[in-house]
């Protein structure tokens, strides 16, 4: 008995599962993180002009290249390990580097990536990051070291998977054009466990950069939302009072839903993807296990106050655009509801008229009959007569009474034949 044969794509999807595996890390180390978007239809992006620009990075260290068509590469360069990855809308480079830097968050932590090689970008930076993960020494030095990088009024602090590390963020950009995280790793403390803990932050601060998206693109769609909306209402109220005639008004209704349908395509994608990216903070977050520091905020709690009004408005904004869109569609069908009771209103008034006008011309066409049965009548009677009057010698009549006499006759005979003719007609 041959073989089960296997589905072509079995390999392939049971591989990705372990494609991307968390790194492993020990502390001290410091983690520079790069997060690159194209600004417009990133989706539909070359992302071959991806794998060359990281490959313009590694031919800068002598590192081997990915293979062709990769999603993810991992490798030495230097003294360095990379972590390359190729998502949907974004390409993502963590450079994780043994030991920390003397001046905490150091700007020249990040000049792994040069400076010529950043400019030639295809793309523009979404976020960056500078990591530092260090042994955890006293809750004084934590609160020390809290107090002195981050800005206190929106600093986020937690205990994360069961005291295994405090993680310390303010979600803000200093100087240097980078956000900062500190990891301070419990004794013990896996190397894996270490990987996921700064892996799950740079992906806490990407989502939720990449979600933010989605509400830049509501405040562009304020204004013309608004201006929509109260067109929308204005041909609605013009509907119910009957002030414009109805054809006009549905020629103004379809062109408003026009551009709400636009609104709507070009929205789409960006509200479901920041859906989706949302969903994805909180997961990370939720999977961290927080427990409060100190009293601090805890990141749940920030994203709370500060992440999730925005998400919020988000959400809003879309359901809005459909609940208008919606409104749209149905006043359309109502007001096309109310032309085609005009135009059969019209229509009926039409056929009333086009009866009463064959009623009007059967009438005539009566009428001429009658006329012309007279007018028939007189020329066969004249010709009657010129007939019979070589006969007057002999009847004993005067020409008089022969035309009297035939008079009666022909104007029945004839019609008679009209008669006739018509029935044969209809």
């Amino acid at each position: 008995m041959p073989p089960i044969e296997d589905h072509p794509l079995r390999y392939e999807l049971a591989n990705e599962l372990h494609a991307r595996p968390f790194p492993s890390l020990s502390a001290p180390c410091t983690a520079a993180y790069l997060a690159i978007k194209q600004p417009h239809d990133a989706a539909k992006r070359d992302r071959a002009a991806d794998l060359a620009h990281l490959t313009a990075l590694l031919d800068r260290y002598g590192a081997s290249h990915p293979q062709p068509g990769a999603t993810h590469y991992s490798g030495q360069i230097g003294r360095h390990v990379l972590k390359w990855e190729s998502h949907t809308e974004f390409v993502t480079y963590t450079v994780f580097t043994e030991g920390v830097s003397t001046r905490p968050f150091d700007p020249a932590d990040f000049e792994v990536f040069p400076t010529d090689w950043l400019a030639r970008s295809p793309g523009m930076r979404v976020t960056s990051a500078l990591i530092r993960v260090t042994p955890w020494e006293n809750k004084d030095r934590t609160r020390e070291d809290t107090d002195q990088w981050f800005v206190s009024e929106s600093v986020a602090v937690a205990r994360v998977l069961d005291d295994a590390a405090v993680i310390v963020g303010d979600f803000r950009i200093d100087t240097a054009g980078h956000l900062r995280f500190s990891v301070n790793v419990a004794p013990g403390t896996g190397a894996r466990r270490i990987g996921r803990i700064v892996q799950r932050l740079c992906e806490i601060e990407t989502y939720k950069s990449m979600s933010m998206l989605g509400f830049a693109r509501v405040r562009e769609m304020g204004r013309q939302m608004g201006e929509t909306d109260s067109q929308l209402s204005r041909l609605i109220g013009d509907m119910t009072g009957g002030a414009q005639p109805a054809e006009d008004t549905l020629q103004d209704l379809l062109r408003v839903s026009a551009e709400l349908e636009s609104l709507v395509a070009q929205s789409s994608f960006r509200f479901g993807a920041t859906a989706a990216y949302e969903q994805i903070v909180n997961q990370r977050i939720s999977v961290l296990r927080e427990d409060r520091f100190e009293g601090r905020q805890t990141f749940a709690e920030f994203m709370m106050r500060r992440y999730e009004p925005a998400m919020r408005t988000v959400r809003a904004t879309k359901e809005r655009l459909d609940a208008m869109a919606d409104r749209a569609m149905r006043a359309g069908e109502l007001l096309r509801t109310r032309v085609d009771v005009e135009r059969s209103a019209q229509n009926q008034a039409l056929l009333e008229s086009m009866d009463k006008r064959a009623d009007l011309q059967l009438r005539l066409q009566r009428t001429v009959e009658g006329l012309s049965v007279v007018a028939i009548s007189y020329y066969a009677v004249s010709l009657a007569g010129y007939l019979l009057y070589p006969l007057t010698g002999v009847l004993g009549l005067s020409k008089g009474m022969i035309t009297a006499a035939v008079t009666l006759p022909v104007v029945g005979f004839v019609w008679w034949m009209v008669q006739r003719i018509r029935k044969k007609l209809h």
